[in-house]
């Protein structure tokens, strides 16, 4: 029988400012997933992870800023 193939999940290391790649690879989706994609990975990550539910406060932060990041709510700050 043959192993169930599971997903490897972004581990963390977080730089200080957050990349369209770094988002991503939090929500686990390509940067070019549609709108409607981002929001319904979005949702199911929060509904694990949100804090009133027992979640981390730091991960749901970065769920959220990854999803800003990605639908371009929030403007990405230049290394330069």
């Amino acid at each position: 029988m043959a192993t169930p193939r599971t997903r490897k999940h972004y581990e963390g290391g977080f730089q200080p400012n957050m990349t369209r790649r770094e988002a991503a690879l939090i929500l686990g989706i390509r940067e070019s997933s549609p709108e409607d994609r981002v929001k319904a990975i979005h949702k199911k990550l929060m509904i694990a992870n949100h804090p009133d539910a027992g979640g981390s406060d730091l991960i749901a932060a970065k769920v959220n800023e990854a999803k800003d990041i990605l639908l371009g709510k929030k403007k990405q700050e230049s290394i330069f």
